[in-house]
Formats: structure tokens, C-alpha cells, sequence
């Protein structure tokens, strides 16, 4: 479409004239060339068509409609194909009027290795590439990482890495605290720990009655053969068995089982997905989808329902809160896609109402939490707009923050406030090249110039402040490096701690007039200052441990050149660990196979010429 032809106003009569009457998808569009809203239809026709009724009083729908520059149309044999597709739509273009659910995490599962002779439990997140069983999903890591605890106290199957596994020579620190059966050095037999195996295979699919079951009968067969140290086992595996299940609110009825519930106030929503999987309450999970302006519980749980299943498992029935649109449509097109029966129940009985029940309540909480915080938040943007004397609102501000540990692996990091709070998926980490070890100035010159090139380019927007963690010669670091790049109009402010480093007596340092502002220390507008340059510090000090920690892992003995993969394993075979290695001569070394006179030296050099090998 021409630039002229985009300015004209929609002819919506011409556009019906030609418009199919078949199922499908239409993508209303702004002269923006934005989708502004995204709609499914059994009859493509009859449903655009009511958008321009002249009789339809609904002022929301004809201001929407206002700014509708083209619709585009997709055509599908089935209204549940359109509705799949819609969905999928919105969920990547997340048109301004619709139903939109901020959610793109993969769920984190179990993984049981079934390809080694000693399988490993692991958290796996992602493609499910390598060969064995997995459970879940889980709604988040910390459930996975609490539930590979729990395991590992009553199970002790291994859970290490497969490259450590295989280059012990000796039990490690989880074998001592009884944490693992040392399966690497040949410290229990297959058959003892392929039965812990398959009693974390029973623990995991929730057959815990069953579980405690079998482990009573072997205890006392293990009892009626004096064999009391293995009775011993089996009565404490019973025993934090049975303390497990008890400690489970949800529990009696098996299955996989989702309940959700929804909660609206305010023109803002909240829903709770609690996860049910073998009859076990296993963890819950908070959404606050956006909405626009005149939608109900029905209208938030349709959209939200097929947009959170689009990439994800469907659990045999799914409990909700409040009836759909279109509960037959959904509930088909579910069953599709998982390829077999889904329920979709807005009115349980007995236990599963009580489930449904707990999370409506937790809806409730979170909604009106939420909009405790957010109103928080606004109130100290607008104190703190008025004291730094900002002529506008404050509608988004970023802060930027530096981590380096004597200035190896720095990062800086940029977080982002809005008007509702912290904007997380606009968070954002940069590496810092090529400036001098601990040049703090030059590492926010180069994170803010790499940030605000993007918004130069159309990628960002540019926030009403620039809020940056240090005092005048950071400040004026950043300013000139932005004004470089013709980017001058930023609002920039520094936060520094007063000479005594206490927090409440922090200095704001003003780029546009040099002024310093020294601010109470119970105001709400430094408030929002302190929590937004405390946010940007955590990130920063977590991108910091993350790159350390990729250094960390490269063993010393990948930094030899010469010294490939299997002569590495073959070193550390041979002489048991690092520490072996690095007390061992030229001619110890040259005893290896593989590893010549000129490789030894190299070896004996790296560990006796100033490096710490154990450090790596």
C-alpha cells in the first residue's frame, strides 16, 4: 500500500462488498501499518460488518474501529482453526485491543537419564532432546530444584553433571552427607541403585501409596533376615515418605489437573494457575494479562486459557472459575491439538470445587496487591517528576549500573520502571569490551551509547529519565557519550551514597544544571530512586556472576595449547584430579600416553609460573 493510499480513510462499504462469507481470521490495522486488534469469525462478513454498524452505541468498539487504516483476512476451513490461529496471532503481534498474556517461558520438567547405566535425575528446560523420562512441567525452577531436594535425601540417585561423574576418583562432598549412593566409584551395586531409580520413577508419577507400600514389605523381609541396617533404610525412606504426603494441602484424587481462577478489578486482571499432577498440588503461578477497557472474567479466561496452551502440555481437565463464550469451541480445539479428551469443568464438585475455590481467593489477593503496588508506584513517579522539576509525567525511566570484580568480566546492567512498576522483559545486559580495567566511566558510556543507538534507530523507546548509579563524573561520562551520538534530549540524573555510604542519605546529581538535590530519606520519590538503582544492581551483580562463573568452568587444562579433549581425560584418569596433576614432575607427566617431552613442560609451566590451576 502507497503512502497516499494508507492516508485515505477506510471505505469500509467497498471493503464489505468483496468480503468472504467463509471462516477465518481478520487483522484490523492502523496507518501505523500496527495491528490494533485481531478477531475470529464463522462468517468473516456478517462479523467485520458489525464493527460499522451506525446503530451500535458501543463507544469503545467505534474508537477502536476509527483507527482502522486496512483489515487483512485469512481464510480457514474451520472456525476452530481460526480460533487456533487468532491466538497464535496475538500472542506475537499483541494487538492494543486485545486479550493479551505476557507469558513466553518454557515450564522446567524432570529429567531421568535412560541411556547410562547410572541414570541421572537433572532440571531440564527446553527441548526435550536427550533420551529418557520426563516430569511435569513444573510451574517454575525453584519447584524443581525443592523437589530434586526431597529426592536426593530419601533416593540418593546421582544428580551431578555427566562430565564430573565421569572424571571422579573418589567420593565427592554429596556422598558424604548421604546425598548421593557414590555410583561413579562403584560404591553400591546396579541393582541396589536401579531400585532407588524406580522408586523415584513411583515417587514422581504420585504413587506414593503404592511407593510406601513396597518399601514396608521390604523392610520387614529385609528385618526377618537380620538384615537390620537395610531395614534401617527402608523405615526412614517410609518416614520422610509419609511426612511428604501429608504435608500436601491438595491430595487424594490422582490426575493431571489444572485450576484456574480469575479475578477483575479496576479494569486490571489477575489469574491464578494452580498445577495439580498425580493428585498433588505441585505449585501455582500468577498472570496479570492485559485488557482492554469493557472485557469480563469470561472474556479474560477464553483468551487466556487457548493463548497459555498454545506451546504447552494440556493436563487431563482444567478447572476454571468462570464459564466461556464459547466452551464447546475451546474445549474441541483443545482436544485437538493434545489429541485427546480435554475437560473443561467451571462447575466441580466436592474436593476439586474447594481446589478451585483456593484459587479464586489467591486472584483476589494478588489482584488487589497489585493494584496497591502500582498505585504506590505512580504516586512516587509523580513526587519524584516534581522533584527533580520535570515539566512531563514519568512514564518510563531506566537505570544503569556497572559490576566487575577488579575489572575482569564486566557487565552493565539497564533495568526498566514504568507506571505499573518494573518492566522485566525490557531489562537488558551488555558485556563491556575493549575499555580499561576498571574504567567504570568508559563501561557506562559504552552500555548507554550501545543502548540508546537502538532508540535512535526506532528499536526502544527513549525513557522520560536516565537514572544512573554514581555521581558527576559518571553522569557526565554518559551525557557526553550520548551527546556524541546526537542523542542530548535524555534527562539524565545521577544516585550516589553520601560519604558515610549509608542508604537514606543519598545525593541526586542533575546532568541539565549541575545541581546537586540531597533528599529525605523517607520521601517516596527518593524511595523509587533507591529501588530502581538497587534493582539495577542486583542485575548487574548477577550478569557479573554468571560470566565469572563461565570462566570458572573452563578448567585450567583447556587453556593448554596442544592439550585436546581426550589427553585431558586421559591426565586426569591417570593421576585422579587438578591437584595430582599440578604436583607432578615433567617426567611424570611425559609417562602419559600421548603427552611428549614439549606438552609437559607445558603443562608444568602453567601450574608453576604464577597460575592458579585450582582456581579455574
Amino acid at each position: 500500500m502507497s503512502v497516499n493510499e494508507s492516508s485515505e480513510k477506510f471505505d469500509s462499504k467497498r471493503f464489505l462488498r468483496s468480503l468472504t462469507q467463509k471462516p477465518g481470521v481478520y487483522q484490523m490495522i492502523d496507518r501505523h501499518e500496527h495491528c490494533i486488534y485481531v478477531g475470529k469469525a464463522k462468517n468473516i462478513k456478517k462479523r467485520v460488518s458489525s464493527y460499522f454498524n451506525k446503530d451500535d452505541k458501543d463507544i469503545k468498539k467505534k474508537v477502536m474501529v476509527s483507527h482502522v487504516q486496512r483489515i487483512d483476512t485469512i481464510v480457514t476451513h474451520t472456525e476452530g482453526e481460526a480460533l487456533l490461529l487468532e491466538n497464535q496471532l496475538i500472542k506475537r503481534l499483541k494487538p492494543r485491543y486485545n486479550i493479551c498474556l505476557r507469558d513466553d517461558k518454557s515450564y522446567p520438567h524432570i529429567f531421568l537419564s535412560s541411556n547410562q547405566q547410572y541414570p541421572r535425575l537433572a532440571l531440564q528446560r527446553g527441548a526435550k532432546k536427550a533420551k529418557g523420562q520426563y516430569f511435569g512441567p513444573y510451574p517454575s525452577v525453584g519447584a524443581v530444584r525443592e523437589s530434586l531436594q526431597i529426592l536426593q535425601k530419601i533416593f540418593p540417585v546421582r544428580q551431578c553433571d555427566d562430565n564430573f561423574y565421569k572424571n571422579r576418583s573418589r567420593p565427592c562432598l554429596q556422598h558424604q552427607i548421604k546425598r548421593c549412593s557414590a555410583p561413579c566409584v562403584g560404591l553400591v551395586t546396579e541393582q541396589d541403585y536401579n531400585e532407588d531409580v524406580n522408586h523415584t520413577v513411583l515417587f514422581l508419577q504420585g504413587k506414593s501409596t503404592s511407593l510406601i507400600n513396597g518399601l514396608v514389605s521390604k523392610m520387614e523381609n529385609a528385618a526377618t533376615a537380620l538384615s537390620f541396617e537395610k531395614a534401617a533404610q527402608y523405615r526412614d525412606q517410609i518416614s520422610h515418605l509419609r511426612k511428604l504426603v501429608e504435608r500436601q494441602y491438595v491430595s487424594g484424587q490422582e490426575g493431571d489437573i489444572d485450576v484456574i481462577g480469575c479475578a477483575l478489578k479496576g479494569g486490571k486482571s489477575c489469574v491464578q494457575v494452580f498445577f495439580i499432577r498425580h493428585g498433588q498440588h505441585i505449585g501455582n503461578r500468577i498472570f496479570y494479562p492485559k485488557i482492554p477497557s469493557g472485557k469480563n472474567e469470561k472474556d479474560v479466561l477464553g483468551a487466556f486459557i487457548l493463548q497459555f496452551y498454545l506451546d504447552k502440555e494440556l493436563p487431563k481437565s482444567i478447572l476454571i472459575s468462570h464459564a466461556l463464550n464459547e466452551h464447546e469451541l475451546v474445549q474441541d480445539v483443545l482436544s485437538e491439538k493434545a489429541e485427546r479428551k480435554i475437560k473443561i469443568i467451571s462447575k466441580p464438585r466436592g474436593e476439586r470445587a474447594r481446589w478451585l475455590t483456593m484459587a479464586i481467593n489467591n486472584a483476589d489477593i494478588s489482584l488487589k496487591q497489585s493494584i496497591v503496588r502500582q498505585e504506590n508506584t505512580q504516586s512516587r513517579l509523580d513526587k519524584l517528576a516534581v522533584l527533580l522539576d520535570l515539566d512531563n509525567e514519568i512514564q518510563r525511566m531506566e537505570c544503569f549500573d556497572i559490576s566487575h570484580t577488579q575489572g575482569d568480566q564486566t557487565v552493565a546492567s539497564c533495568v526498566v520502571f514504568d507506571r505499573e512498576g518494573t518492566v522485566k522483559d525490557a531489562y537488558r545486559r551488555f558485556n563491556i569490551k575493549d575499555v580499561i580495567a576498571g574504567d567504570d566511566y568508559a563501561a557506562l558510556a559504552q552500555a548507554t551509547t550501545r543502548r540508546f543507538l537502538r532508540s535512535l534507530k526506532g528499536e526502544q523507546p527513549i525513557p522520560d529519565l536516565l537514572v544512573i548509579d554514581g555521581g558527576k563524573g559518571q553522569v557526565n561520562a554518559v551525557s557526553h557519550a550520548l551527546n556524541e551520538i546526537g542523542c542530548s534530549s535524555v534527562f539524565i540524573i545521577g544516585i550516589s551514597k553520601g560519604s558515610d555510604r549509608k542508604v537514606g542519605m543519598e545525593k541526586i546529581y542533575k546532568d541539565i544544571d549541575g545541581s546537586t538535590l540531597i533528599i529525605d530519606s523517607d520521601d517516596s520519590g527518593l524511595l523509587v530512586l533507591q529501588q530502581i538503582r538497587d534493582e539495577a544492581h542486583r542485575f548487574a551483580i548477577q550478569g557479573h556472576r554468571q560470566q565469572r562463573g563461565k570462566v570458572k568452568k573452563q578448567s585450567t587444562l583447556e587453556k593448554i595449547q596442544g592439550l585436546g579433549p581426550k589427553k585431558r581425560q586421559t591426565l586426569l584418569k591417570q593421576f585422579g584430579g587438578l591437584r595430582e596433576i599440578k604436583s607432578a614432575g615433567i617426567e611424570d607427566l611425559c609417562s602419559v600416553e600421548g603427552i611428549n617431552e614439549a606438552l609437559a613442560q607445558r603443562i608444568y609451566d602453567r601450574f608453576h609460573d604464577g597460575h592458579d590451576g585450582l582456581a579455574s
